[in-house]
């Protein structure tokens, strides 16, 4: 690659909409260019990083499975026999075709690959089988945001196991876990491999692989014993059941302009003190957060979580829990909507879902909305919270006694220095880029599709499956994230554009001519070369390009071929190093080779 003529321009100013520092790199380093928001177009040396990935990928995959590739336009029927046409609500690309056929850009491919099986296999001689694609697909996020690492139309490896029992997708699932830890150890990721959980995809077990950086969108947790989890997928025990037998009657208290937990805290250690002597804490109160569910129809639900006062919502946490629906914000016109619901004072008096009356007369729930709780609600444990009237809350209301939930939601904030949920260690909080994530399916989509088999006694029997993801363009970026310094990427050898970047600099012709014996001869030796041939280009300009550019080796033809040396520069480390004219091919070959 001469950069007299490949096709680059790099950039000395920080794109304004790049937000990532790898982000900001690729783009002024020449790999992509924005097209759209979410949208990217590769450039030659963007391309170059983004085959070699695909190969790492491509090679594992095939000791494994078989590749295939179908369209990324798609029809609506098998989408609708799954439901997701509905599911998948906004974030799916929908286009009508001239002759008013509704048809859609694949965001994953689950039922193309179940019917081809379908299509073709019909015994359970023909399994097990595993099949896979490298391909584009489209999901219209409504903020797509870091470049590549959330995109709307992005590169995937998807493949899927087939299999006639469970056993035999354990064995499946196990195999493709197997290839995801050498394809990651290759592309030399730190990662993680924690508990997921299967959201829409459904299915069973489910595991990601995460890329551990600063900058990622997913927060995952780990401890000593070797616990991982993303935090959607921790799993908080049910409190067990407390003593309430000396908690006195519940009891109304005003609580005027306390619209904080911690303002409610004061006030009530002020003027209404715990009946065991004990001061309150935020811990102490029931905080009950109201949402709003958008179903995938457009329907509209609203949804109060409870959870100790010490604790936030986490909407990531509860939107995997609510899924395919999405969580809202409750708004303005909600509440008029909803008057029953006094802002700041909700409590457990006026909700769930059934409106019916107690023994005595008395109305349990005046909204029926759906109300779930923490899991660290026990039974028998006493509250502080809303009374459901303008400033007043309840104190020494009790679970069990004085209220109960539709039922338990994951959805409480998961923090430093929580218990494992094994009660093993202690939880360490930390941020990772998705790269993989494997599900154990099972017969979700064979049911929905009809994929069966006869099996070895003559019945027919459904296919049980398996789904494994990578994102192969998200791989680039994540690279990038975790390999720059301050002036430019630093590529891992296995994924850069070239082996060597190649530096003529001064106006001597000789210079230029041994630049390209040096590149000539590596390449006879399968050594990729980027040359910077530019002749009007001054040499600090050539050097912020190498430096930007990333390749792990760079080679610098200058002043030092007059004394018959040349400088060979590792990128990563900043070492340098003078060598021979007559021994410069071999050193570099080493190093590369090394």
């Amino acid at each position: 690659m001469r950069m007299s003529s490949l096709f680059l321009r790099t950039l000395r100013e920080d794109p304004a909409d790049a937000e990532l520092p790898g982000h900001r790199l690729l783009v002024r380093a020449g790999y992509v260019r924005r097209a759209a928001p979410g949208v990217y177009s590769w450039l030659p040396l963007g391309l170059k990083v983004l085959r070699r990935v695909e190969g790492i990928v491509r090679e594992e995959m095939d000791q494994i499975s078989q590749e295939l590739s179908f369209p990324a336009l798609l029809p609506r029927e098998p989408y609708e026999s799954t439901n997701r046409w509905t599911e998948y609500g906004d974030n799916l690309f929908r286009l009508t075709d001239r002759k008013g056929a509704d048809m859609l850009l694949g965001p994953t491919h689950e039922e193309m690959f179940t019917l081809a099986v379908k299509d073709l296999y019909s015994s359970y001689k023909d399994l097990p089988l595993s099949l896979y694609q490298i391909q584009t697909k489209y999901r219209d996020e409504a903020r797509p945001r870091a470049g590549l690492l959330r995109g709307r139309e992005f590169i995937m490896k998807d493949s899927y196991s087939f299999d006639v029992s469970d056993e035999g997708l354990q064995k499946s699932y196990d195999a493709h876990r197997d290839a995801y830890v050498k394809i990651f150890d290759r592309l030399g990721f730190d990662y993680v491999i924690v508990q997921a959980t299967s959201g829409a995809m459904g299915g069973s077990a489910s595991e990601e692989f995460l890329a551990i950086s600063e900058v990622g969108e997913d927060t995952f947790v780990r401890d000593d014993s070797g616990y991982a989890a993303n935090v959607e997928a921790v799993v908080v025990p049910q409190a067990e059941p407390v003593d309430a037998s000396g908690v006195p009657a519940a009891q109304e208290v005003d609580t005027p302009d306390t619209p904080t937990i911690e303002t409610l805290v004061d006030v009530l250690n002020a003027e209404h003190p715990r009946h065991d002597g004990r001061a309150w804490t935020a811990a102490d109160t029931l905080k009950n957060v109201v949402v709003m569910l958008m179903q995938p129809d457009g329907t509209r639900e609203p949804l109060v979580v409870g959870l100790p006062g010490d604790r936030q919502v986490d909407l990531k946490r509860l939107e995997a829990q609510v899924a395919p629906a999405e969580v809202e914000e409750f708004t303005e016109a909600d509440f008029t909507a909803y008057p029953q619901l006094v802002r700041g004072y909700i409590g457990p008096g006026a909700l769930g879902e059934t409106v019916e009356r107690d023994e005595d007369g008395k109305v349990v729930s005046r909204t029926g909305i759906r109300y779930l709780l923490d899991p660290r609600i026990a039974d028998g444990s006493s509250w502080a919270t809303g009374a459901n009237k303008p400033g007043v809350h309840v104190v020494n209301l009790v679970h069990g006694r004085d209220f109960t939930a539709d039922g338990t939601v994951q959805a409480a904030e998961v923090r430093d220095g929580d218990v494992a949920p094994d009660g093993a260690g202690t939880l360490r909080a930390a941020r990772g880029i998705e790269m993989g994530h494997i599900f154990q399916l099972g017969r979700k989509y064979a049911e929905a599709l009809g994929l069966k088999v006869l099996d070895e006694n003559g019945r027919l029997v459904t296919v049980t499956m398996g789904s494994y993801g990578i994102g192969v363009s998200r791989a680039v970026a994540a690279i990038a994230e975790a390999n720059h310094d301050e002036i430019g990427l630093v590529w891992p050898r296995n994924v850069a554009p070239a082996d060597v970047h190649v530096v003529a600099t001064g106006k001597d012709e000789a210079v230029f001519v041994e630049a390209d014996r040096i590149v000539t001869e590596l390449a006879a030796q399968g050594i990729t070369s980027i040359v910077d041939d530019r002749a009007k280009v001054s040499p600090g300009v050539k050097f912020k390009d190498a430096e930007l550019i990333g390749v792990p080796t760079i080679v610098v033809v200058g002043k030092g071929l007059a004394d018959g040396t040349v400088e060979i520069k590792d990128r990563r480390t900043g070492d340098r190093r003078e060598v021979a004219v007559a021994d410069v091919v071999a050193e570099i070959a080493r190093e590369v080779r090394s």
